[in-house]
């Protein structure tokens, strides 16, 4: 064979071999990146969820490259430590199909979220498996079953997210022993029983079970809370007690259940954005101590009675209907809400009030905004202002329900 020949033969077959090292080496390096068990872990995700039309979160996942450059990927050295499943932009289609417990297998997974969409089937018990876990958020999709009793062994978990979805059963206790948990968001689902204990160690800040089925008493609640909200469930009992030790609260929303007693005076002084306890059994007078700042109050159908505190004056919107207040609306309401003050709503309706002082001009220049209701007391009101629909027509109350007016 000629010299040259095979000298262009042992060229071909060095590059040959040249190009057969770098494709071996190149495949090598995209699974050698990762964990070949992360790696594994996310095929498995993969394969068990999809994009909604209009979403194209996976498109990106090509599993020939390095899975930590994919979209909500998110890795530390060859570990995933964060996944973000969807494209989390808002009005951006999620995803469908299920949660497979593969997922249970990135052991190094800190954060897990799911970005709302059409995502079934109960919550797999291997998420257990996930030990350094700190948050946990599988919010507005439609995850059935109970809440794994098994995530009350996450010991670093800070926040639990899995409202607005089909959860049944009742909140694990293991849960509230969670030593670093400070958010416990579980609105809107089908949970029922009772609100677990928290020990005395908690260091809760926000806890949201409203809309769901709870039928029990409200028990002693971690005195960090700064947020609570338990609206629309079937809850019962008195909760003064309660209340009267949760002073670092910033919001507080008990409305529409069956929570009866007294409200403590206590609480008018905490530095709330809102109160809201309308549509309960609560009774008694509501006496605050001093000025109260909330911007928003709300004891509207309950059974308060006794007369109206012109301490409530420097309220924004104050809803007082439908409760057995008596006695004269307080002047200083009144200027509150006729003049520059801060009061833009105060609701009176269906009471047992016996006067209100309007001058004729106050009543002709009722500020744009403003909103007043009187009717179905036991007065003629002074001024036709608008009232809700559900306020009815009536004017005044028949005389017979007003032994201290006669019309």
């Amino acid at each position: 064979m000629p010299l040259y020949r095979k000298r262009r033969r042992m060229e071909l077959t060095a590059a040959v071999l040249l190009a057969t090292s770098l494709f071996f080496s190149n495949l090598f390096m995209v699974f050698a990146i990762l964990n070949p068990v992360d790696f594994l872990a996310l095929q498995s995700i993969r394969k068990s969820l999809d994009d909604m039309p209009g979403s194209n979160f996976f498109e990106a996942w090509d599993f020939t490259a390095d899975p930590c450059g994919f979209p909500g990927v998110f890795c530390a050295g060859d570990r995933v430590q964060a996944l973000a499943l969807g494209d989390p932009r808002a009005g951006s289609p999620g995803l469908m199909g299920r949660l497979d417990p593969a997922i249970g297998r990135l052991s190094a997974l800190s954060e897990l979220s799911l970005v709302p969409g059409r995502v079934t089937g109960s919550i797999p018990d291997t998420i257990a498996s996930l030990t350094n876990l700190r948050f946990l958020a599988l919010s507005k999709n439609f995850l059935s079953g109970s809440i794994p009793d098994s995530i009350g062994s996450l010991s670093n978990l800070h926040t639990l997210d899995l409202s607005f979805n089909q959860l049944t059963g009742t909140i694990p206790q293991s849960i509230a022993n969670l030593p670093s948990l400070a958010n416990l968001v579980l609105c809107h689902n089908q949970l029922s029983g009772s609100i677990p204990q928290f020990p005395g160690s908690s260091l809760l800040l926000r806890l949201d079970l409203k809309h769901n089925q709870i039928t029990s008493q409200v028990p002693n609640l971690p005195t960090t809370l700064q947020y609570l909200s338990l609206s629309s469930n079937q809850l019962t009992g008195q909760v003064d007690s309660v209340l009267v030790k949760l002073n670092q609260l910033n919001f507080l929303d008990l409305a529409m259940n069956q929570l009866e007693g007294p409200i403590p005076p206590s609480i008018f002084t905490y530095q709330l954005n809102s109160l809201q306890l309308q549509r309960n059994l609560f009774d008694g007078t509501v006496g605050p101590e001093n000025e109260v700042q909330i911007p928003l109050v709300d004891l509207s159908f309950n059974r308060l009675w006794g007369p109206i505190s012109p301490l409530l004056a420097s309220v924004s919107q104050l809803y007082l209907n439908n409760n057995r207040f008596t006695g004269e609306v307080p002047a200083r309401l009144v200027q509150e809400l006729m003049g520059s003050g801060r009061m833009q709503v105060l609701y009176l309706q269906h009471n047992f009030l016996t006067g209100i002082e309007i001058s004729p001009a106050s009543a002709v220049s009722l500020p744009a905004g403003a909103s007043l209701c009187l009717q179905f007391n036991c007065m003629v009101p002074p001024v036709g202002t608008p009232c809700p629909l559900k306020a009815g027509t009536q004017k005044t109350r028949p005389a017979d329900q007003c032994p201290e007016w006669r019309g």
